[in-house]
């Protein structure tokens, strides 16, 4: 028997209702692959491995590794001992899979990230995460769980609370309500048509002090006020995706007014003036 590790955030799945109400959800068809990060001891891998066309796992706790091994009903399966993150899934064996895990909470925004990384190495995706992050994953402008997280998963997803997960159905018993997860690419993403190593600075800036107004949070950044189309009064959790892509060309645009010896000077100072 292997006991939950507290070190990588183990909680093993235990309720078969649960169990089946997740592959209801999931609705794997013969033909695709699926990728299951931490399967634990297989409970929800055994359901799965039968309805799909190649199954893999990645798991990094070698006793369960052991485990796995010798779970009669797994033996077709691929497991790879792993850190999932430091997996780089275009190198798997496995394409285009749809990625299903109950993983490990205090690495859910690196997962998410991750899956960001890998965009065009996966289909779908469906994710066990603590409520609180979930109802970040999806909140709406102007609420207080609007983030950054929020801003960065929603330039490339669609995400979706499937349905609400009792600590009961865990063992040990998480301390935290879950919630099971959609993850969707979405077929026209913004991220294509804008300077995303920009962008993700300006999010970053411009949550990192929340309570403040644009004006004073992105105060080191050289925007042209006067002709960018946003109320630089306002804070952070009442910009739309969109409006910080305003703010993201905006930068660009004048960047590009610059000789290229002025551009490689600009990128070296620390900081600019909102003008």
């Amino acid at each position: 028997m292997v006991f939950a590790k507290k070190k990588w955030g183990q909680n093993f799945l235990v309720d078969n209702n649960l169990l089946n109400k997740i592959i209801n959800t999931i609705e794997i068809n013969s033909s695709e692959n699926v990728l299951e990060i931490g399967p634990g001891q297989g409970a929800l891998s055994e359901k799965i491995v039968n309805t799909c066309n190649k199954f893999s796992m990645v798991e990094i706790d070698p006793d369960l590794i052991a485990i796995l091994k010798k779970h009669d009903k797994l033996s077709q399966a691929e497991i790879i001992n792993q850190d999932i993150l430091k997996v780089d899934l275009s190198t798997l064996d496995i394409k285009n899979p749809v990625v299903v895990g109950n993983i490990p909470y205090n690495i859910t925004s690196p997962i998410v990230f991750w899956l960001i990384k890998h965009l065009t190495s996966w289909n779908r995706a469906y994710l066990m995460v603590q409520k609180e992050l979930a109802q970040r994953l999806t909140a709406t402008i102007g609420t207080k769980d609007y983030s950054r997280l929020t801003v960065m998963t929603n330039l490339y997803f669609d995400i979706r609370i499937c349905f609400l997960i009792s600590p009961n159905v865990f063992l040990p018993k998480p301390k935290v309500q879950s919630a099971f997860i959609e993850i969707i690419k979405k077929e026209n993403s913004y991220h294509n048509d804008i300077n995303l190593e920009l962008f993700d600075q300006i999010v970053r800036m411009a949550f990192n002090q929340r309570r403040k107004m644009l004006r004073n949070s992105l105060s080191s950044l050289d925007i042209d006020v006067k002709n960018c189309a946003i109320d630089f009064t306002k804070r952070p959790e009442q910009l739309s995706i969109e409006d910080f892509i305003e703010i993201s060309n905006n930068i660009i645009i004048n960047y590009s007014c610059f000789n290229s010896s002025t551009r490689a000077e600009t990128k070296t100072r620390k900081g600019f003036k909102i003008s």
